[in-house]
């Protein structure tokens, strides 16, 4: 390898802001214009809030006192706190994704052009820059799997440089991600064992497993109420892994070969690659058929990992260079619809058609205050407000009951008689517009 030259190490930071920058203008748009996407954007900026006023990541989303501990293990998120405590809002967990995953754009495109020349490394890091699993994860919000895309994107920069030790190194922290990333961490002890470091591979498989079992077996069921993984019962659901397996293998297939497919199916080609097979594995056999697809983001750390594995297949054999042709070629298709291509669309700058509604009814939802709510503004509620979501409010007795009665979800039309009936005492209602119903507790 010769030294990258000083407009090689620009083309990535370069490349790395402009995706970045688009990443976080979809997600304040999209917020903006009060686009209903899940619940989940809500949990993180409860659990990193808690985090930036030095308490327990309680989300009162899962219920009153639910430890977010206790349902998914990602400490990690913490990381955000400080920036959260200086700018309190939802949007500063949606442009710390924005910024991890291009970061980790950075990486792969500094890798491919180290390793495979200016054109086809750049070739490759816009290819990745424009995959299918990084739009879909923005389009889906803030999930705590942002971090884990630059830090696969790191240990697989270090795997194709054969830079073993700085494989481990940043191999570990994905155990503190998301519990089921010591499945992953295992393999890639594997892929070490098979490159022939047989110390740090085994130090990488035996911690990978044991985190998991521990984390699975005995953290999470301490810090939930019910002392149990809740996920478990996922795989398989009451038909058996095996019988899950074999539901909808069309749309399993085509999401494999997706991914493998952008990269011109080059990743097949390195050992890199085996790393898909954790994910693969308990998103096909969970029973929840938002795993089998490649919208939200489930496909995001996948990401990484088949374009690190596409380049080290690149390096091995020369020939396979013209796969950079088909990624382009292939991730050109996925654009037409894609979530970024919405940036073009004069529409999305435009005002949303339920805006003013919206801000009008969380006008009247005091600072300080206690609702319940459902998924319709439940984001825009979080950060100045104690939220639960309709369902797990538990035995809370909330000031406000607001719900997005054209949201879709099925909440109660006679907010009153709900808010009466489930909480106790008189409820009024003091907003009824464009879809949005309002009950205060007298």
């Amino acid at each position: 390898m010769s030294p990258a030259s000083r407009g090689q190490r620009a083309i990535p930071i370069v490349l790395a802001v402009v995706a970045g920058t688009a990443y976080a203008m979809l997600s304040l748009l999209r917020f903006g214009r009060f686009t209903l996407m899940s619940w989940d954007n809500a949990i993180f900026e409860q659990a990193v809030k808690a985090y930036a006023n030095l308490d327990a990541p309680v989300v009162p989303l899962k219920g009153p006192g639910f430890n977010i501990l206790g349902d998914h293990f990602s400490p990690v998120t913490a990381l955000i706190a400080p920036f959260y405590r200086a700018f309190p809002s939802a949007q500063t967990i949606l442009i710390a994704q924005a910024v991890l995953l291009a970061v980790s754009v950075a990486v792969v495109t500094a890798l491919a052009i180290r390793r495979l020349g200016t054109i086809t490394g750049t070739a490759v890091g816009l290819a990745y820059a424009l995959s299918f699993g990084l739009q879909s994860a923005v389009e889906a919000d803030f999930h705590e799997v942002a971090f884990g895309a630059p830090l696969l994107a790191l240990a697989g920069a270090a795997y194709v440089d054969r830079r073993f030790g700085a494989v481990l190194v940043w191999s570990l922290p994905l155990l503190l991600v998301k519990e089921d990333l010591g499945m992953t961490v295992a393999v890639i002890g594997g892929v070490l064992w098979l490159a022939g470091e047989r110390r740090r591979g085994a130090i990488l498989a035996g911690t990978g497993l044991v985190t998991l079992v521990l984390v699975i077996l005995v953290v999470i069921p301490a810090f939930n109420d019910g002392g149990s993984y809740a996920y478990t019962s996922a795989l398989g659901g009451d038909r058996g892994v095996v019988a899950t397996l074999t539901d909808d293998t069309g749309r399993k297939l085509a999401t494999v070969a997706l991914t493998l497919g952008i990269t011109g199916l080059a990743a097949l080609a390195s050992p890199w690659a085996l790393l898909v097979l954790p994910t693969f594995a308990w998103r096909f056999a969970g029973d929840n058929p938002f795993y089998w697809g490649t919208d939200f983001h489930y496909s995001l750390l996948l990401m990484p990992i088949v374009f690190v594995a596409m380049i080290d297949a690149m390096v091995r054999w020369p020939r396979l260079r013209w796969a950079a042709v088909g990624a382009l070629v292939v991730t050109g298709f996925t654009l037409v619809g894609s979530p970024l291509s919405a940036l073009v669309d004069a529409e999305t700058y435009a005002e949303g058609p339920r805006a003013d509604g919206a801000r009008t009814v969380l006008a009247l939802v005091p600072d300080g205050a206690s609702v319940e709510t459902d998924i319709g503004l439940m984001s825009h509620l979080v950060t100045d407000r104690t939220v639960y979501w309709l369902g797990t409010v538990g035995g809370a007795r909330p000031e406000y009951v607001l719900f997005d009665l054209e949201s879709g979800v099925g909440s109660p039309e006679d907010v009153v008689a709900y808010a009466e009936g489930t909480h106790g005492g008189t409820y009024e209602l003091i907003h009824d517009a464009g879809g949005y119903v309002l009950a205060r507790r007298r």
